[in-house]
């Protein structure tokens, strides 16, 4: 089949422009078509709508403005004719068959024989998509389920009907897998198909039960995010997110097409408080008030919560259940085991959920891993449905629903007291109904931290840290702690990492699985000190920082940063020393300290100046463009954004699948070997000096004064800008790594000392979220 150079995206609504952009984002070249325009006004406004739409995207849909030059934008009138360009066409229309099969028909006309086919529907059966088609239509014909926002949501549903060639689905799966970054979960042609019947059983059994317990929303999310290794949106967060609405919709499409004795209908009748939110317009994140809104009282935003009992708000509380620290302190089963309330509303929950999913098979499938995969991918769950099963023990899960009258799923009762997934000598294997234990199919080229650490010994560890030998003299350095925050323990693993690989190894990579790379450092044992007095501490937890990120980069091997989700303050500071990286596409990367008070001091400053001083090819030049990216607390939400911004260089690399960085930094660490290895030479610094310091300064003041930043502003700035500056130093004067390394450190100390920066890290720490100015 033809390689995939150009796409027709049918439809500009929310999924088609994600589509869109997303295609954008991976280099091909996209015909936007929608309907035609009104009478009075261009043919192709509505695809140009959707096109400036994508462009002011929030979160933004393009890695880079420059993406959106890739779609050009037309009409289904006008331009069905140039279906024949493309390689493959991507329906987006609304979710009205008859609307769709009227856009087949014409498509099918203008379409290139063999040109793969697909719609995005998440509610209609393919059967009754291609039902009246050509048999040649149906043969190049499925189903491509993207999730919203697409750039974002790495699952993609890939589902097949009976007519449909095997090429099509394995020429669009390894295309999607491969240049779109998506993990590809094949499915049958089954209603919600594997994610969303789950997910929307699972969002609907956690309302009516906590309705019935009387557990409020806050309680219900904390109880149903983190402990449950769920994202903290659990349940009521999840379901404003998504639209109440739009869920609605959703219900009643499952209630339509599931089978009459299917478990969902037990669940599935309407809900009064939903319909009454819905008819008040309160459909969540996008209509301002859902289950959660945020106003503003006396100048400051509130959060405030709905009360289920009165469907009145109320100030938001931040719950500190039991049953939710055990959950987070010693795994899932404390959590649904605690004996109050709130774990039973836990277990009735989740244990639901879990036997709903896996009483599915052979429904959905003879395999039973697309329904972890699913999960994790598409809800973004630390583990699956069927994992957490074995997580909780298949014998006590089991016992546990026959001990409450509840059917037992086909699938434990084959299992016995065994697990679900074992490790065998070819891999991860699963569970089937027959009884057998097959491997775990995945795509070649992907690989996680997981597949070497799983039942093993590290080399080293300790609690924030672990160091891996993955083959190949490579090892990696994991951090492993709440958020991945930087401390000595962090520091001194990476420390005994670079100890180690010159014994036996050629090279180090600094990865890990989790959803995020690094928040930076533990502002938790910052503030603690701080308010013990204890300077010497926070400094000495400073330079060994500062010598360990040295010693990455002066290592006589390569060491490889691999960083995904997000890479922030010391997370960056950590990769800024790194030889090369090898990044996942969608990487935020950012030195952000200034919104707690504080400065880079972990060479961050050091290294940003550096960069942009070469780039300017003068002192004074790169110390302003450093400050202001700095002060600004500047990130990057992609590879594309954070190069002109200096955050990755020329020979860093991408990927845009998240199981390809650990792969795809092996190669980057092989092509560093490649020829011999010499580590980067230290910068030479000369200082832009006292008149750029002045210059700074007075700038920050007249801000002030205009009422643009605050007093404390001023403050930080004027000692980032000494530290970039050199100090009040003549122009010019020559500095030293060490000299720059000190400023760093004097600055974050001095501002530490300052009760508004502790108290802007101390709000930080209590709500996740920067204290406003």
């Amino acid at each position: 089949m033809n390689p995939i150079r150009s796409v027709a995206v049918l439809g500009a609504g929310t999924m088609g422009t994600g589509i869109a952009a997303h295609l954008a984002n991976a280099g091909v070249r996209v015909l936007l078509l929608d309907v035609p325009g009104k009478a009075d006004e261009d043919r192709d406004a509505p695809a140009r709508r959707g096109l400036d739409r994508i462009r002011r995207g929030r979160p933004p849909a393009l890695m880079s403005a420059d993406d959106a030059r890739r779609i050009e934008p037309g009409n289904v009138e006008d331009h069905l004719g140039r279906l024949g360009e493309v390689d493959w066409i991507v329906e987006a229309v609304v979710e009205r068959l008859e609307v769709k099969h009227a856009l087949y028909r014409a498509v099918d006309a203008a379409r290139r024989p063999g040109t793969p086919v697909s719609s995005n529907t998440s509610t209609i059966p393919l059967a009754q998509l291609v039902a009246g088609m050509p048999a040649a239509f149906a043969a190049d014909f499925c189903i491509t389920h993207f999730f919203n926002p697409v750039r974002y949501m790495r699952l993609l549903e890939l589902v097949r009907g009976p007519a449909t060639r095997p090429e099509v689905i394995e020429h669009l799966g390894r295309f999607c897998d491969e240049a779109l970054g998506k993990g590809v979960v094949p499915c049958r042609d089954t209603p919600g198909f594997l994610a969303n019947r789950i997910g929307v059983y699972a969002l609907q059994l956690g309302i009516a039960e906590a309705l019935r317990a009387g557990v409020t929303v806050e309680e219900a999310d904390a109880l149903l995010g983190r402990p449950a290794g769920i994202p903290k949106t659990a349940v009521f967060g999840l379901y404003d997110l998504i639209g109440v609405d739009l869920m609605l919709d959703v219900v009643a499409s499952l209630r339509r097409e599931l089978a009459p004795d299917d478990a969902f209908h037990r669940l599935g009748a309407e809900l009064p408080l939903l319909e009454a939110m819905v008819a008040a317009g309160r459909t969540g994140n996008k209509g301002g008030a859902g289950f959660y809104r945020t106003r503003e009282v006396d100048g400051e935003p509130r959060r405030e919560v709905l009360e289920l009992t009165t469907g009145e708000y109320r100030a938001a509380t931040r719950p500190h259940l039991a049953a939710a620290e055990a959950g987070e302190r010693d795994g899932l089963r404390a959590l649904v085991e605690a004996d109050d309330r709130y774990g039973r509303y836990a277990w009735r929950v989740l244990s639901g959920t879990l036997a709903y999913a896996a009483a599915l098979l052979p429904e959905v499938g003879d395999d039973p891993a697309p329904i972890d995969a699913a999960m994790t991918l598409g809800y973004s769950w630390r583990e699956g449905p069927l994992e957490m099963i074995d997580a909780l023990g298949v014998g006590w899960f089991r016992d546990r629903l026959r001990a409450e009258g509840r059917a037992v799923p086909p699938l434990l009762e084959v299992a016995g007291n065994g697990s679900l997934y074992r490790d065998t000598p070819r891999g991860r294997a699963v569970l089937r109904l027959d009884g057998e234990h097959q491997p775990v199919a995945r795509p070649a080229g992907v690989e996680r931290l997981a597949e070497h650490s799983r039942g093993r010994r590290p080399l080293a560890g300790n609690p924030s840290a672990s160091l891996w030998d993955v083959g190949d003299g490579v090892l990696v350095a994991e951090f492993h702690s709440k958020a991945n925050a930087l401390d000595a323990d962090s520091m001194h693993l990476l420390a005994v990492a670079l100890e180690r690989v010159p014994r036996a190894h050629r090279a180090l990579i600094v990865y890990n699985d989790a959803p995020h790379f690094s928040m930076g450092v533990n502002l938790g044992f910052v503030l603690d000190a701080a308010e013990r007095g204890a300077w010497s501490e926070v400094d000495r937890m400073l330079v060994d920082f500062q010598q360990t990120c040295l010693g990455l980069r002066d290592a006589p091997f390569p060491v490889i940063g691999a960083p995904a989700g997000m890479a922030l303050g010391g997370g960056f500071e950590v990769l800024a020393h790194c030889d090369a990286l090898a990044c996942h596409a969608n990487v935020v990367l950012g030195l952000v300290e200034p919104q707690v008070g504080l400065v880079p001091a972990g060479g961050g400053c050091k290294e940003m100046l550096a960069r942009f001083t070469a780039r300017a090819g003068d002192a004074a030049v790169g110390a302003r463009d450093a400050f202001a990216q700095i002060a600004a607390a500047a990130t990057a939400s992609s590879v594309p954004e954070a190069r002109p911004m200096l955050l990755v260089r020329d020979h860093d690399v991408a990927t845009m699948h998240r199981d390809r960085v650990l792969p795809t930094a092996r190669a980057l660490a092989r092509e560093r070997l490649a020829g011999g290895y010499s580590p980067t030479p230290a910068p030479v610094f000369h200082a832009a000096g006292a008149p750029t310091l002045r210059a700074i300064v007075d700038g920050l003041a007249a801000d002030r004064d205009a009422g643009r930043i605050s007093a404390h502003d001023v403050v930080v700035g004027e000692a980032l800008a000494r530290v970039l500056c050199g100090g009040d130093v003549a122009p010019g004067t020559a500095l030293t790594e060490p000299d720059l390394l000190d400023l760093e450190r004097a600055s974050f100390l001095s501002l530490l000392r300052e009760p508004s920066t502790r108290a802007r890290i101390r709000h930080t720490l209590a709500t996740g979220r920067p204290l406003r100015n």
